[in-house]
């Protein structure tokens, strides 16, 4: 192959430039907290180390880690945490490859472990070992002083859960604990970080207030006769508010039970005997904050059971009976609610401490045990559920259609002058929807309404044999 020559006298060619290699480092893209942490609950020092304890699946944990809720500069991240059944204490092994900052900085695992943990977190594993002889006794020595509660409800009768006899929990206890008392504050602090893992969106009660109120579920145990420990099982948070003129109201906040305990019948057991508290103390009624979903079944179940018990409410649930198997339901164009009177509501939460909300989620349930054979009017029964969900998603919207507000000139209140008027070739109720709309829309209803029946279905047969 050729090569092309340079005259003799010409100048070199100036060598060509060598191009700089640019190294990019590989971009951290950070680690999912619940992918790298495990948490165990242990009762005893030789779960410590090993995964014999009980595993807790915790709620999602990026929220206590600040960068883009992600953990980042780590490789080969392990965080084991342990707590402690006995003083609630816990103690986190972290182990990891290496570390270097790949662009988003090497996260402060101290410190987000902390915002869960606060103080209950202890670095020195020996000294976490330690608790499971010093503080043994710790539940036992902030309940043994404090009001022990009745399980009875003021008619003498017990509703215990589940088919469970009084006898399997003749060694409960249920205390409570005025958050004016330090001890009350003092225990809330060690359980609040269970709280944070195992109920999602929680937040830390002000044990400052002294309106707040704690109540206990333990269990006693008998190591030697002179010796009775309390086991923790669960516990729940309510608050009292002042209801004018001389009443008081009762909010339940917070309520869990701990994961090992769980689905045992303690959860029921722990409602039962905050319904009591509300009936034997004549509060106005008791009320759940935002309850998830699994406790709104078990609160449910236990009130559709006092219902049924509850003469003024079967006689309200015979006559909806008994008027809704009149006729065909599906084929009218006005269908009633078949809601139950005032009367009725007001009775409920006098004498059950029911709230009206509560008690029509139940009023559904008990109207769907009167319908037996409920093959027979099924179909009825679902055209009352879907009217229900109807207007509660839609009720709003309808009420508001067709209506324009215009802000008028005022020499008061700039700010608050208008006038409200409904046009008038709008029909009152209708909303101007194309076609894909209305198909979403009611594709939506009805998975509300199939949620809804099932949710129905699954407490009758809860409470009932008869739909089994």
């Amino acid at each position: 192959m050729g090569q092309k020559q340079q005259h003799p006298n010409a100048d070199p060619l100036p060598e060509p430039k060598k191009k700089r290699r640019v190294g990019f480092s590989n971009i951290d893209a950070g680690v999912e907290p619940n992918d790298c942490i495990k948490i165990y609950l242990v009762s005893k020092k030789e779960e410590v180390g090993t995964s014999d304890g009980y595993r807790i699946s915790p709620v999602d944990l990026s929220s206590f880690f600040e960068e883009d809720e992600k953990i980042y500069g780590y490789q080969g991240l392990k965080i084991t945490i342990w707590i402690s059944s006995i003083s609630f204490h816990a103690y986190a092994d972290i182990t990891f490859q290496s570390t270097s900052d790949g662009g988003k900085g090497i996260t402060d695992l101290k410190s987000a472990l902390e915002k869960i943990f606060g103080e209950t977190l202890l670095e020195n594993k020996d000294d976490f070992l330690q608790t499971f002889s010093t503080e043994n006794n710790f539940i036992s020595s902030v309940v043994s002083n404090e009001e022990k509660l009745q399980t009875k409800a003021s008619n003498g009768h017990t509703t215990h859960f589940n088919g469970s006899s009084e006898a399997a929990f003749s060694d409960l206890e249920v205390v409570r604990l005025m958050m004016s008392n330090l001890a009350a504050g003092h225990l809330y602090s060690r359980v609040v970080p269970l709280v944070l893992l195992l109920v999602d969106g929680s937040n830390p009660i002000d044990v400052t207030d002294p309106s707040w109120e704690l109540y206990l579920l333990t269990r006693k145990k008998t190591d030697q006769p002179a010796n009775t420990q309390h086991i923790l099982l669960g516990f729940a948070a309510l608050y009292r508010f002042y209801r004018y003129p001389d009443g008081s109201r009762l909010r339940l906040s917070q309520i869990l039970v701990l994961p090992p305990y769980q689905h045992k019948g303690y959860g029921s057991y722990l409602v039962e005997v905050l319904s009591n508290v509300a009936i034997s103390e004549n509060v106005y009624d008791l009320t759940v904050e935002e309850p998830q979903e699994y406790f709104q079944h078990v609160r449910t179940s236990f009130d559709v059971k006092r219902l049924l018990a509850f003469e003024p409410a079967q006689s309200a649930v015979k006559s909806a009976v008994l008027h809704l198997k009149q006729g065909k339901l599906s084929k009218k164009t006005q269908v009633p609610r078949f809601l139950p009177s005032a009367d009725v509501v007001d009775k409920v939460r006098k004498t059950l401490k029911i709230n009206k909300k509560q008690f029509l989620q139940c009023w559904e349930i008990l109207i769907y045990l009167g319908l037996d054979p409920i093959e027979k009017h099924m179909e009825d029964y679902v055209t009352i559920i879907c009217n229900r969900v109807k207007d509660d998603i839609l009720g709003k919207d309808s009420e508001t259609a067709g209506k324009e507000v215009i802000e008028v000139p005022s020499v008061h209140d700039e700010e608050t002058s208008f006038v409200m008027f409904r046009l008038q070739n709008s029909k009152a109720g209708g909303i101007q929807m194309d076609e894909d709309q209305t198909k979403t829309q009611e594709q939506q209803l009805q998975q509300l309404v199939d949620e809804r029946i099932k949710e129905v279905k699954l407490i009758a047969q809860k409470v009932s044999h008869k739909h089994v």
